[in-house]
């Protein structure tokens, strides 16, 4: 669910100035959850900091991540998994307590609490069509962070598309789902131009028509609240061209298909953490 009515924070430190990032900022500023001059931003790579700064001008810039984080309420982590346990434990000289967000995959609450001293942690699975505010990502609460900290974190990560509150053990399966879930569509879109393609379109017919018909049949189902089986059912006609086609992705396994690739995705996800 979105929560842009929730409350943000007076002032916003982002560590990471990549296209992740700086999506968020932007999302952040589009959606007047605060203004350019209340956010602080440092990354390690001066250029990142020099394109994000170009994209959200009065933006301000830290000389590093704890003069950034002394001037902030609230803390966005979109650095590497790497870095993010070192970085977490570099802030433990900062206080009050800040609210720390991590978008880095496999970092769990465990790891950061234990790096975190006074400070209060929120792990969060964001996917990449945050990119053009139509993101989908879940988060897990650690266990010094507060109802007012959810309420931030989802006000904040729906700047840029839908948010949803999970248990950490459940992140795994959103890593599976929506995290790698736009390169399975991706290549759908791929081989629904492919077909096109076999069948006489241009590329560029096939591309944009598979594309458009991916992002129309999602829209409906958000909008219109049905199952996707009852849509499907709507467009399958008896002894019909629809049934045809859906007989064959049947008889090579197409939805078990979908199904392992979230599971052993997950799986992964799991062995990485």
């Amino acid at each position: 669910m979105n929560q842009t009515s929730s409350p943000a924070p007076l002032s916003l430190a982002c560590l990471g100035t990549g296209k992740m990032g700086t999506a968020l900022l932007q999302g952040i500023v589009a959606r007047r959850l605060l203004a350019a001059p209340a956010i602080t931003v440092f990354d390690p790579h001066a250029p990142a900091v020099a394109a994000s700064l170009d994209a959200l001008p009065g933006m301000k810039s830290a000389m590093d991540a704890i003069q950034a984080v002394e001037t902030s309420e609230v803390v966005l982590l979109c650095l590497k998994p790497a870095g993010i346990v070192p970085l977490i434990t570099s802030l433990q000289s900062v206080k009050p307590s800040r609210l720390l967000i991590s978008i880095a995959a496999g970092v769990t609450l465990k790891s950061m609490e234990a790096a975190a001293g006074h400070h209060r942690v929120i792990r969060v699975m964001p996917n990449t069509p945050a990119l053009i505010g139509q993101g989908a990502a879940a988060y897990a609460v650690g266990s010094t962070a507060t109802a007012t900290d959810a309420a931030t974190a989802e006000s904040l990560l729906g700047a840029v598309g839908t948010v949803t509150r999970v248990a950490e053990p459940l992140l795994d399966a959103v890593t599976g789902l929506s995290g790698s879930g736009p390169a399975y569509v991706y290549t759908f879109i791929e081989a629904l131009a492919d077909g096109g393609l076999a069948e006489g379109l241009s590329k560029e017919q096939a591309l944009l028509l598979a594309a458009q018909t991916v992002a129309g049949a999602a829209a409906l189902v958000l909008q219109s609240g049905l199952h996707p089986a009852l849509l499907r059912d709507q467009v399958t006609s008896p002894g019909g061209t629809t049934i045809a086609g859906l007989a064959a992705l049947e008889s090579r396994a197409f939805r078990s298909a979908c199904i392992e690739a979230v599971r052993a995705a997950a799986r992964r996800s799991r062995e990485l953490a």
